[in-house]
């Protein structure tokens, strides 16, 4: 279900910026989460202030099939926290301008496009969600790998999101396929399923209901774990042993914007000392060097990474998907 925010930071955080004709307005299609894009936002407008900012927040699946079906009146003027290899499809890249962003030449290569049409500002790492007290009320050992929650202990305790529906889905089994290998990736989720009480078609899903007791284990986002264990849920981020899955999240500006000015503003605050900041205490690893990981996380040298090459995504999105829906329904 697609959702409309008009982040009209006047209605939205009643900070007093009255609309005029002469406003600046940007539309930001994403496939972020609705409580990023508004901590976002809100940190935006001391940086554009006289700018209106329309987000559309879809599914990463679906938010390419809107920009395709678009591709003769694009409605957008930013893509914004997308997954790279989505943002690498030559129909989309075709679409996109060109932009140095400021301080965007120090970043890693694997945070920037060759082209120079996207960079990534974050990249975002996926994790197990653990309720401690139901772990506890059932007598379950804490999951620590993707090996253990083959435990038939585990039976009708896991979430993991759909990859067909969901970026985040297709993070986490592109990640074990690309660092196992497809015949042990495939034999790895095949293990885990028998357990599987649901796959959703939210990324964030699973952690939020792993968070109020509904299940034990929720295979989703740092990013959840983390702010549901700032809210006082009693929940525990696992990174797993095998690796943390993970990608690049990029934003890129459409040739056709009506408002590139606008559009570049916004896409600057983004690689900016406060946005990296703000993309650290979301729970992302900032894409700039200089700024730290996440607190909570570890040190960016001792982040154990599972392969991933964006490219070798794109090109077995499909079969993967289609392989993903024989094999478990979805």
């Amino acid at each position: 279900m697609k959702t409309w925010s008009k982040f009209t930071l006047a209605s939205l955080f009643a900070v007093g910026m009255a609309a005029t004709a002469s406003a600046d307005e940007i539309t930001v299609y994403t496939a972020l989460e609705e409580e990023e894009i508004a901590a976002y936002v809100e940190a935006a407008k001391k940086a554009m202030p006289e700018t209106e900012i329309n987000v559309l927040r879809l599914s990463t699946g679906k938010l390419g099939a809107r920009l395709l079906a678009e591709a003769g009146n694009p409605q957008a003027d930013v893509i914004w926290g997308w997954a790279v290899s989505a943002m690498m499809d030559p129909q989309i890249l075709e679409m996109l301008e060109p932009y140095a962003a400021k301080g965007v030449d120090v970043l890693p290569a694997s945070f920037r496009g060759e082209d120079g049409k996207w960079f990534a500002p974050i990249g975002y790492m996926g994790a197990f969600c653990v309720n401690t007290a139901r772990l506890e009320e059932k007598g379950l050992p804490m999951p620590k790998s993707w090996k253990d929650l083959e435990n038939p202990d585990f039976k009708g305790e896991i979430l993991m999101p759909d990859p067909n529906s969901s970026g985040t889905g297709y993070l986490h089994v592109n990640a074990v396929l690309q660092t196992m290998g497809e015949e042990a990736g495939w034999a790895q989720l095949e293990a885990v399923d028998p357990n599987m009480a649901q796959y959703t078609s939210s990324g964030s899903k699973p952690c939020k209901s792993a968070r109020v007791g509904e299940y034990t284990v929720g295979i989703s986002l740092a990013f959840t774990a983390m702010q549901s264990i700032e809210e006082g849920y009693p929940l525990a981020m696992v990174f797993p042993e095998e690796g943390v899955s993970a990608v690049t999240e990029p934003v890129a500006i459409l040739s056709t914007a009506q408002n590139p000015d606008a559009a570049k503003a916004f896409v600057d605050f983004l690689i900016s000392e406060d946005g990296q900041k703000l993309a650290a205490s979301q729970g992302y690893l900032p894409a700039h060097p200089g700024v730290p990981a996440p607190e909570g996380f570890p040190a960016r040298d001792q982040i154990k990474l599972m392969k991933f090459d964006p490219a070798e995504a794109l090109k077995r999105d499909q079969a993967n998907k289609m392989k993903f829906s024989e094999i478990f329904g979805g």
